[in-house]
Order: structure tokens, then C-alpha cells, then sequence
């Protein structure tokens, strides 16, 4: 039986008296006496066929998916922009992405829902260079840059052999379906990685550092269901930057929507089920917002914990725990054109095995964009948050690494711009998984986000448009 909304589909206002005064609050207070003071008005009720929380991918997703069905919603964004984790700032005329972000174009989902060429995405060089034993060494794709490939089989990072077994990797992983890769049996990366019989000196100089910056997991603990997924990606599609920054990608999606179904800047602070279908939410500014057919929880999974706070929520899976999420630390460089050591829109690894640093490129070099026109800026990523290390000391060792790398002649005169450390800037992903989560977790109440999927983008993105379709599944079933 196909889904028909409520007869109050368009948004409704239940006080009487309402009237608009903000954005997003409405009451007017009745006319006092001289003598009496007017009753302290209730809490305003408005209400919204949907109520999607966060305007991350995952929120951005699911209401695209909701505006494509012509159902109304209110998407809500307790911060400033949209994005959530997928943002990037603007600093001295220079694009900044909040963290190591990379844009693999044969994501299957983002296929379906963004327009890469208004993104004028940007492409890295299809490979990497690890600096190992003191030098750089090349590793590239042969299908792509089969030169590069011949030359370096000689190489240290690995063997011949090691360079066929990837080969063989590429085909396996082909020969599967997306949704063959995702509930296919599971062990850890490094596993993985040994059963396939990769070397140690391959998997220490690039697996390492080049899966692990991908996880942020140096020790490659994530499930070999997700490495098979990114390894297909990378196998048919590139690695690329937005012209205008990682943060494109969701105002791309937002431009879509309708202009009065975003709130910026509203927080929730709690979600209330009294059993209906119909959850309401608690703002911080004291209004009450009521749904219709659903609310859809967008956010990440601490955001969830808190918000839900004292309330029923599902265990987790049989042998399945509560598990750290995945940190990182991203600093940015500026420096004159001059000092920028190779042109190429190339990755760094470190392969070395030691020092903080895990990968770097210069975001210049892959997209001009990022800087003005006779500057250059650097990217810098660790693995971990190092709580414990103040920026500047952390900086100064960035420093003293990479001038190994580059020369001190050249680094030292680059001046530090920015250090992002993200506490949360992926779901830990280690095996047991369970990557097809059930969006349902009470009457009208639904989970999305890159921890109901892969910790990908292109998971945030299915898992939006996978809660929406589960409620009005959900719906439809309950209007039979």
C-alpha cells in the first residue's frame, strides 16, 4: 500500500496564538492586566512530517532522499555550517579540510547523488611516494602510470612478488559485488594482508601508512571488509580533491534542498518516545518539536549516546563491544612556491617506521585553488590525538621530521597556519562488524551515519537514504 502522510503533512504549529517572531520560535504572550500577570505560555509545539537531527552526509543524505519523495522534514544542525566532519575553513586565503579527507570517485553511492563536475574534483597522482631507508621510493598503479610500475620493481617497498600479489588483490576484490565485500566473512586488515602472504617489509613501508592514514589505524586492526571496499574504489576510480574544498561536497548537497528545511545553529538536546511513532525532540533553546512520521538521528555515535542519555537503546550484537574511536591530528603549512620541494599531486608516506608522522601532500599541487595564486600549503596528518603534546612542540617535531624529508633549508621557513585534532574522526571499524545495521531502534526513532555502515563517505551516504527507506517502510506497514 503506498505511503500517505498525515492530513497536518505541511509543517503545523499547535499553540493558537502562535505567531512568528524568530526563525524558529513561535508564541505570543496574551495581553496582561495592570493588576494580574500573564501565565508563562508552554512550550511552543511545532511539527514536522520528519525530523532528521544532524546535517552531516549521513543527514544531507537522508534528506535528500526524503525531498526526492516530496515528503516535508526539518533538517536540524547544532553548529554553524553543514558537513558535520566534512567541512573545510578558510584561513588567510587558504582552504583548510578539517583533517586528511580524500574524494575516491567510484564511491557507488555518491555516484547516485553528487554532480562531480560542478565539484571540479582534482585528481592525485595515482600512487605514492615512501620515504624509506633516508630516500623517497615510487609506488604506482601500472594500469595507469605503467612506466612509473616498471621502475620501481626494484624498489624496497617490497618485493616483486609483493607487487604481483596486489595485482591478484585488484582482480579479487573486482570479481565481487559491493554488497558480497560488505558481509563477507572478516578478519583484521593485517590478517588479511598476511593470509594473502604480503611481505612484512610490504606491509610495514606501505600498508601501514597507506591503509592506516585511510583508518587511521596504523595497526591495521579495521575489518578486511572495509579494505576490500576501498580497494575496489581505488582500483576503478581516483583519489581526489574538490576545486573548493573537501566542505563542497556537502554544501553541494544542501544547495538542494529547500531553502526553510535547514536550521543552523539548533541544538538537541533530547529525544522523547512515549512508545508512538512519533518521537519529539527537545531543543536547547526549550522548544519542542514533534514528528509525524519519524525523527532520524544523524549524528555521531557519542552525540547519540548523549542525547538518548537514560533512555531504552538496543545492546550491541552478540560479541560485539563498545570500541575507542579512531583519532587524528591534521596541521597545515603555508610557504612561498619556491619552497615547495616537488610539483607533483603525489601522496607521502612514511614507510620509515618511525617519527609521528604518517602522510603529507602538498594540497597545492593537486588543486591551486587551495591557496593564492604565488603560495603553496602542505598537509600533515598523524595517527592518534596526542593529548599529552602541546601544539607547539607538536609542531616543531612536524618540522624537524619533514626537513629530514625536504631539507631544513626548505621547511624551516614554512609557517604553520593551523592544527586540527579530531577526537572522533571515524568509528572504529575492527572486527566483529556488522556493516548492515537495522536503522530501526525504537517506534519512529532511526540511526544513521558512517557507524551504521562503513566509516567511509560514501557509508554515511547510504546509511542516510537506508534510515529513510526503513521508516517509510515502517509507515507504510502501520497505514495497512
Amino acid at each position: 500500500m503506498p505511503l500517505t502522510l498525515p492530513p497536518s503533512s505541511s509543517f503545523s504549529f499547535l499553540s493558537p496564538t502562535a505567531k512568528s517572531t524568530h526563525s524558529h520560535r513561535f508564541f505570543t504572550i496574551p495581553h496582561a492586566s495592570t493588576t494580574q500577570l500573564a501565565p508563562k505560555p508552554p512550550p511552543v509545539i511545532k511539527t514536522a512530517p520528519v525530523i532528521v537531527i544532524g546535517a552531516g552526509l549521513a543527514g544531507l543524505a537522508a534528506a535528500t532522499r526524503l525531498n526526492s519523495d516530496n515528503i516535508p522534514f526539518l533538517l536540524l544542525e547544532a553548529s554553524d555550517g553543514v558537513g558535520g566532519r566534512v567541512r573545510t575553513d578558510v584561513v588567510d586565503g587558504f582552504l583548510l579540510d578539517r583533517g586528511f579527507q580524500i574524494f575516491i570517485t567510484a564511491y557507488p553511492e555518491a555516484q547516485k547523488l553528487l554532480n562531480y563536475n560542478e565539484l571540479n574534483l582534482r585528481k592525485f597522482y595515482s600512487g605514492a611516494r615512501i620515504y624509506y631507508d633516508g630516500k623517497f621510493h615510487t609506488v604506482a598503479d601500472p594500469l595507469r602510470h605503467f612506466s612509473d610500475s616498471l621502475l620501481s620493481l626494484g624498489n624496497p617497498i617490497g618485493s616483486v612478488l609483493d607487487k604481483l600479489l596486489i595485482a591478484l588483490t585488484r582482480v579479487r576484490v573486482l570479481s565481487n559485488s559491493y554488497e558480497e565485500i560488505m558481509s563477507a566473512d572478516e578478519v583484521s586488515t593485517i590478517q588479511l594482508l598476511k593470509n594473502i602472504g604480503f611481505s612484512d617489509s610490504m606491509i610495514g613501508r606501505f600498508f601501514r601508512p597507506f591503509f592506516g592514514g585511510i583508518f587511521f589505524d596504523p595497526q591495521l586492526e579495521t575489518t578486511s571488509r572495509l579494505f576490500d571496499f576501498i580497494f575496489k574504489c581505488l582500483a576503478l576510480g581516483d583519489n581526489t580533491l574538490p576545486a573548493k574544498g573537501i566542505g563542497e561536497i556537502p554544501n553541494q548537497l544542501a544547495a538542494k534542498l529547500p531553502s526553510d528545511s535547514l536550521l543552523l545553529n539548533t541544538k538537541v538536546v533530547s529525544v522523547d518516545s512515549d512508545d508512538s511513532n512519533s518521537p519529539s525532540v527537545t531543543l536547547e533553546s526549550g522548544e519542542i518539536l514533534k514528528s509525524e512520521l519519524g525523527v532520524i538521528m544523524a549524528v555521531e555515535q557519542p552525540a547519540v549516546d548523549k542525547i538518548l542519555a537514560g533512555k531504552k537503546q538496543p545492546p550491541p550484537p552478540p560479541g560485539q563491544r563498545k570500541k575507542p574511536a579512531r583519532s587524528t591530528v591534521c596541521l597545515y603549512f603555508s610557504m612561498d612556491q619556491d619552497q615547495v620541494p616537488v610539483q607533483d599531486p603525489v601522496l607521502f608516506l612514511n614507510g620509515s617506521g618511525k617519527g609521528i608522522i604518517n602522510n603529507m601532500f602538498f594540497a597545492t599541487n593537486v588543486a591551486p585553488s587551495y591557496g593564492p595564486s604565488n603560495k603553496a600549503l602542505a598537509s600533515v596528518s598523524l595517527i592518534g590525538l596526542y593529548e599529552n603534546t602541546a601544539d607547539d612542540d607538536l609542531r616543531a617535531e612536524v618540522i624537524k621530521e619533514l626537513s629530514g624529508w625536504f631539507g631544513a633549508s626548505k621547511v624551516e621557513s614554512w609557517r604553520h597556519l593551523r592544527t586540527y585534532r579530531i577526537g572522533f574522526a571515524q568509528p572504529n571499524q575492527s572486527p566483529p562488524t556488522d556493516l548492515m545495521k537495522n536503522p530501526n531502534i525504537g517506534p519512529g526513532l532511526y540511526l544513521c551515519g558512517d557507524y551504521m555502515t562503513s566509516a567511509t563517505f560514501d557509508g554515511a551516504l547510504v546509511s542516510g537514504r537506508r534510515a529513510v527507506e526503513a521508516l517509510l517502510k515502517d509507515r507504510a506497514l502501520a497505514l495497512v
